[in-house]
């Protein structure tokens, strides 16, 4: 059975044009989105979001605080004394330059025949959630997170007022929220499978019809590792389902992750209880490099009895990867989509 292709976003390669051409040569039409691959200043998901709190004066840092694991550490900020609520504002966090530069290189490349005619441009945006949970300090990050959304939604208007609906995809990166739901970590809200529903809800609404909606819901990947591993697809189904009944609008992918040890049933057990509108993609990120095309031919057997109709991809991104090892890791795409 053929399969469609899904790229979660990040690739460790040099540049734009590079991502682009290898995607071209390796998949062409297995997949329907190309993302500019993250590279450069944002080649670590929201790592890079750091700078917009380091350079901002209504900011201050304040601690290196201990992430997840030893060694794993980012620094907290918060607002400078003296400031209201109302008063902070953040004027630009990059992902709209970020995205229209690179569309200029995807249409140049359409263009010259290099990117399939039918292929959108895949845009990877990370909730705010995860951003202020990363960065602010406890306390404020119930009233910061509104001032960053705001901002995010200011570069997707600018995203979508700049690139034709038809030629683009955005997706929602959902980590943190995840992750607290599973107990993994805490956030500045409690009922988390609702309250984060609600957040995911109004931003699938800010993308205009025309443009494609997916969701990548994940568990990190540092170091190749999940924060956490789930125990099963449960939490991720909760998401899913409640996804699929919330939005107002079309949702064309939902991508959930598979850890390369899981080819067992009882992971993919709660797949039966999946209800994704009949127009939405679901995707599993069960390919992976480590035991190539014989593990990921293993994990898509196990989850054919289970659910028949999906797409692969890899469980995170894959931009922290040595770049040598990617053409590989296309091939092994690739080949396992061909059936």
């Amino acid at each position: 059975m053929k399969r469609n292709i899904h790229l979660v976003g990040s690739m460790g390669l040099e540049d734009t044009p590079t991502v682009f051409r290898s995607l071209a040569k390796h998949l062409g039409e297995r997949a329907k989105r190309y993302p500019d691959g993250e590279t450069g200043k944002r080649y670590y998901w929201i790592r890079w979001q750091q700078g917009i709190f380091e350079q901002h004066d209504q900011f201050e840092r304040v601690e290196q605080a201990e992430r997840y694991r030893p060694g794993a550490t980012l620094p907290y900020f918060r607002v400078v004394e003296g400031l209201k609520p109302q008063e902070v504002s953040i004027d630009t966090l990059g992902y709209a330059d970020a995205a229209i530069a690179s569309y200029a290189v995807f249409t140049d490349l359409k263009t010259q025949g290099v990117i399939p005619t039918a292929t959108r441009f895949q845009v990877s945006l990370p909730t705010p959630v995860a951003v202020i949970t990363s960065f602010i300090l406890r306390e404020q990050q119930g009233w910061i997170e509104p001032v960053y959304e705001r901002t995010m939604l200011r570069e997707l208007s600018r995203i979508t007022g700049a690139i034709p609906h038809d030629q683009l995809a955005i997706q929602w990166d959902v980590c943190h929220e995840v992750l607290a739901q599973d107990g993994a970590l805490k956030l500045h809200y409690d009922e988390v499978l609702d309250k984060t529903l609600e957040r995911l809800e109004r931003l699938g609404a800010s993308v205009p019809e025309g443009a494609e909606l997916g969701y990548h819901l994940c568990y990190g990947d540092p170091g190749h590792k999940h924060i956490q591993e789930p125990t099963d697809t449960d939490t991720a189904v909760a998401f899913a389902n409640g996804i699929a009944a919330r939005s107002t609008r079309q949702v064309n992918w939902i991508h959930l992750p598979v850890p390369r040890e899981r080819d067992d049933a009882a992971y993919f057990a709660p797949l039966r209880a999946l209800a994704l509108r009949p127009e939405t993609e679901l995707i599993l990120g069960l390919v992976h490099y480590t035991d190539g095309v014989e593990g990921t031919r293993r994990r898509i057997a196990t989850a054919e009895d289970i659910v028949s109709d999906f797409a692969i991809a890899t469980e995170c991104g894959f931009g922290r990867r040595p770049a040598e090892t990617i053409s590989e890791l296309l091939r092994i795409h690739a080949q396992v989509a061909d059936g």
